[in-house]
């Protein structure tokens, strides 16, 4: 009788890991990189790493194979939470007549977004219609969400509902949605509409989208070891570089009400 060359579960794992690894990093590698500027991304604090991002400057790091199961992870539970509103119902749409997530794009297809939906009706009191956000949180950040609302422990998060409640034209603001993938608990924050945010966000989407380089963006700090700086893929090149004065971004303005 045939007996296999026996090796222990740890090595198996070890074998076969870093075959999947690569194969996500692969395939992600065939896809062609995007062309605009995500509304998803607005709310970063700092203009140069946004600069970066939107001209594709090099990473100090490539995704990881499992940085990229964690993103996919996330799009299976935002799936998951759609099911649940609907079964309890809610009337949510997450398509548009093609078959496509709801988006939208200005400044010359510069500038874009994809919402995760509008709820448009449901079974308690709100101010419909409503944007729609959801996301998948560590049982920490969960925590921390729930503790703190969603404007202050996650403040990309809120700009972005900002953002699609004002390119969406709806004024009643979002209801957020997040899911501790530690133990399955969901948080829900009806999240309203701050028409400053919304503004000033799309006004720092605008300078990077016109920007010519990265360098023509402030930084947020000159401080490489700062914690804000410590983490950021762009670390290297940004403090390796020098801003030419004369070359400064004007102000720009979007108008987020009427830039469609």
């Amino acid at each position: 009788m045939f007996k296999p060359e026996t090796k222990n579960e740890k090595d198996i794992s070890e074998q076969i890991a870093p075959l999947v690894d690569a194969a996500i990093q692969e395939e992600r590698k065939k896809e062609s990189p995007r062309q605009y500027l995500g509304a998803s991304r607005w709310g970063e604090a700092c203009e140069r790493r946004l600069g970066y991002e939107f001209h594709h400057a090099p990473r100090d790091r490539d995704f990881s194979g499992r940085t990229y199961r964690i993103f996919d992870a996330g799009h299976d539970y935002e799936d998951r939470v759609v099911e649940y509103l609907r079964m309890a119902g809610f009337k949510l749409e997450n398509e548009n007549e093609d078959g496509k997530q709801i988006g939208f794009f200005v400044a010359d297809g510069k500038l874009g977004g994809h919402c995760d939906g509008i709820i448009h009706d449901g079974p308690i009191k709100l101010p419909y219609p409503l944007v729609f956000e959801c996301k998948s949180l560590n049982d920490k950040s969960f925590n921390d969400t729930k503790k703190k609302g969603v404007k202050e422990s996650k403040p990309v998060y809120y700009a972005q509902i900002q953002t699609y409640c004002a390119y969406f034209d709806v004024p009643n603001g979002g209801l957020f949605v997040a899911i501790n993938k530690n133990d399955g608990e969901i948080y829900y924050e009806h999240v309203p509409f701050d028409a400053r945010t919304a503004q000033d966000v799309s006004d720092k989407a605008l300078r990077v989208v016109k920007s010519s380089r990265p360098e023509e963006l402030p930084r947020i700090t000159d401080d490489a070891a700062n914690f804000q700086c410590r983490f950021c893929d762009y670390k290297t090149i940004c403090h390796s570089v020098v801003a030419p004065k004369a070359e400064q971004q004007q102000t720009q303005t979007a108008k987020p009400f009427w830039m469609r």
